[in-house]
């Protein structure tokens, strides 16, 4: 049973052109209009970009509205990670 849920923020054609097998696209923009689906996750939620900036914002959004989500930064050290 997965522990946590993998949210990568990057564009749909970021994550297309590589991601963290399993992780969900929701692009920084639409996080917030995403809000009850995100918190419908059973699991603890990371965040993932490409550097680590986007995911910071969006962790920092999610956690004011009281989710439970880290950013993991790069897609890279999250992917490497859970390897």
């Amino acid at each position: 049973m997965k522990t946590k849920t993998i949210i990568d923020v990057r564009t749909p054609y970021e994550f297309m052109g590589g991601n963290v097998a399993g992780s969900i696209n929701i692009p920084l923009q639409e996080i917030a209009e995403r809000i009850a689906e995100i918190k419908s996750l059973q699991q603890t939620v990371v965040l993932c970009c490409a550097s680590g900036v986007r995911s910071q914002q969006a962790a920092s959004f999610l956690q004011s509205q009281g989710i439970n989500c880290s950013n993991g930064g790069s897609w890279f050290d999250v992917d490497a990670k859970l390897q």
